[in-house]
């Protein structure tokens, strides 16, 4: 817990739940919310320390003219499990400072269980979609295949392992009305 007014508050889901969409109606409440994904994208392009680790680890490709070079990043994340978890044990942690130094205090993430983020909520919210609703939203926004959208939803934990793990959870299926499913849950944490 960051401190004793204000519990931290973990939003997660996987690929194609809407989960980011689901952010937007929160902040369109006030609620500020730190991303995650684009915290690591941010510090791997600008932290001096996260460069030095990540250039010893996958080597001196691993940043051209002091720009990601993200092609050799995922070839080397490709070559093994062992290489992903160097990688997440290098980008992980200093996401988590990067967080807790900040004044927020919720956080968006697809992988709060795989990285361990979990550990740091006191209130985990699940956005949770009926996998063809989910296949539909990556096909479309990233122009993939259903098969490729397949495959990156199956990398990721089970939802139905993460809604289990949750304290609460946003159906966000296209029917069930979000904003009453985001005021009962705020009701919820408010009290």
């Amino acid at each position: 817990m960051k401190n004793d007014k204000h519990p931290v508050v973990a939003i997660t889901g996987g690929i194609g739940s809407g989960k980011s969409y689901v952010c937007r109606l929160l902040e369109q409440r006030g609620i500020r919310i730190y991303d995650c994904d684009s915290g690591a994208k941010r510090l791997m392009r600008s932290s001096a320390q996260l460069q030095e680790r990540l250039t010893r680890l996958i080597g001196h490709d691993t940043y051209i003219d002091g720009h990601l070079n993200k092609a050799a990043v995922a070839s080397f994340m490709m070559q093994s499990d062992d290489n992903v978890k160097a990688v997440n044990a290098i980008v992980h942690p200093a996401v988590a400072d990067d967080f807790f130094q900040s004044d927020y205090t919720w956080m968006e993430t697809a992988i709060l269980y795989d990285c361990g983020f979990d550990r740091y909520a006191d209130i985990v919210i699940a956005v949770v979609a009926p996998q063809e609703t989910r296949i539909s939203r990556i096909m479309k926004r990233d122009g993939i295949s259903r098969a490729k959208a397949l495959e990156w939803i199956a990398k990721q934990m089970d939802q139905q392992e993460v809604s289990r793990r949750a304290d609460h959870i946003i159906i966000n299926d296209g029917t069930h009305d979000l904003p009453s499913q985001i005021d009962r849950i705020l009701t919820l944490i408010k009290e």
